[in-house]
């Protein structure tokens, strides 16, 4: 049986991020992970930073194949970046999200709070699916 594919671009935006910079706003950048399995999380993507900004709508999509029948999870991360290492761990994390492509590719817009860990609400992300370039129908 052939599997349906298809490229899915993501456009990130978020708002009423915490700051986390002392006398500025917080410097953020979206990473995507996947679950692939066995507690493990792989990298698919990151936007660029937005200088001094609470609520950025990052310009770089984020793109990923969605297949049809697979339960694809991923993990939205916000990240306060402050110096030019691409190691995470030494940057202040804002906040997250997680949710499935198949919720993402359904609503077409989806917003979900961003939390700092569970019961600790951190502003919210909102994720849009541009169809143009992903819906095969």
């Amino acid at each position: 049986m052939a599997h349906c594919v298809t490229l899915v671009q993501l456009s990130i935006s978020c708002d009423h991020l915490i700051d986390k910079d002392i006398g500025s706003k917080s410097d953020p950048l979206c990473v995507l992970l996947q679950d692939v399995g066995g507690g493990s999380w792989a990298e698919l993507g990151r936007t660029e930073r937005v200088r001094n900004c609470s609520s950025p709508e990052f310009s770089k999509t984020l793109q990923l194949e969605y297949r049809f029948e697979t339960v694809q999870k991923l993990r939205f991360g916000i990240y306060d970046i402050d110096n030019k290492t691409p190691e995470l761990r030494d940057d202040d994390f804002l906040g997250g999200a997680e949710c499935s492509l198949g919720q993402i590719v359904s609503s077409q817009v989806l917003t979900l709070p961003l939390m700092l860990k569970p019961g600790k609400p951190a502003g919210r992300g909102t994720i849009t699916d541009f169809l143009g370039k992903s819906d095969p129908f």
